[in-house]
C-alpha cells in the first residue's frame, strides 16, 4: 500500500474506533451497535480494490480487537473484516466512481448480515455463546438497520477522501487540460468562438489592405 494509503486509512481507522467506542456504544441502542469502523472499511475497500480491502479490514480489526473494552479473543475481528474487506473489494466499480445508491446500499448491508453470522460462527468455534442469548435473528436485524441508517453519512465521504488521496496532481492537470479541448471540440463552443473571431480578424486585415491599396492608387492617380 502507498503511504498515503496508509496515513488515510490508518486516521480514518482510529477517528471511526475513537467513536465507536466512546459514542455508539454508550447509546445502549437495542440490539446490536452501529458498526462505524465496519462502513470506513467497506467505504476504502470500494475504491481501493479487493487486497487494499483486505489489509484495511484486517488491521482494523485487529485494533478493535486489542482496543479496550474489548472482551473477545484477539484475531476474531480482524478475521471478520478481512473477509469482509476483501469480498467488498471485488466489487469496486471499474470507473471508481459509483453511478447509484443502490450498490453501495446493498453492500452495506450484505457486510452487516455477513460480518454478524461470521463473528458469531467464529465465536462458536472457539466456545463464545453470546450470541444465543441475545437472540441471533435480532442482532441481524439491527445490525443491518443501524448500518444502512448511517451509511449515507459515512461511506460516501470515506470513498470521496480515499479517491482524493489516490488522484495525482499532475495527472488531475494534463486530465483537466484534455478535458477542457475535448470538450470543447465536442461541443463545438470554444472552438467554433476561436474559428470566428479569428475568421474576423481576417477579414477585417484583408480589409484594411484593400483600403490601403485603394488610398496608395487614389494618391498615384492624383
Amino acid at each position: 500500500m502507498r503511504v498515503n494509503r496508509i496515513l488515510l486509512s490508518s486516521s480514518l481507522i482510529v477517528v471511526a474506533l475513537v467513536i465507536q467506542v466512546s459514542v455508539l456504544a454508550r447509546l445502549h441502542l437495542p440490539g446490536a451497535v452501529p458498526d462505524l469502523l465496519l462502513l470506513v472499511v467497506l467505504g476504502l475497500a470500494l475504491v481501493y480494490g479487493h487486497v487494499g480491502g483486505a489489509l484495511v479490514g484486517f488491521a482494523a480489526g485487529l485494533l478493535a480487537d486489542l482496543a479496550p473494552p474489548a472482551d473477545h479473543a484477539a484475531g476474531r475481528y480482524a478475521l471478520v473484516l478481512c473477509v469482509i474487506g476483501y469480498l467488498a473489494g471485488l466489487v469496486k466499480p471499474e470507473s471508481g466512481q459509483v453511478k447509484s445508491a443502490t450498490g453501495p446500499m446493498v453492500v452495506v448491508v450484505a457486510a452487516a448480515v455477513g460480518s454478524t453470522l461470521l463473528y458469531a460462527g467464529v465465536g462458536a468455534l472457539v466456545g463464545d455463546t453470546a450470541a444465543r442469548h441475545v437472540g441471533l435473528s435480532g442482532l441481524l436485524f439491527t445490525a443491518a438497520l443501524y448500518d444502512l441508517l448511517l451509511a449515507p453519512f459515512v461511506v460516501p465521504g470515506v470513498m470521496a477522501l480515499a479517491r482524493r488521496a489516490e488522484n495525482d496532481p499532475l495527472a488531475e492537470t494534463g486530465s483537466a487540460g484534455s478535458g477542457d479541448i475535448s470538450s470543447g471540440w465536442l461541443s463545438g463552443g470554444t472552438g467554433l468562438r476561436v474559428g470566428g473571431q479569428r475568421g474576423g480578424l481576417k477579414v477585417k486585415a484583408a480589409r484594411a489592405r484593400m483600403a490601403r491599396a485603394g488610398r496608395i492608387k487614389g494618391v498615384k492617380r492624383l
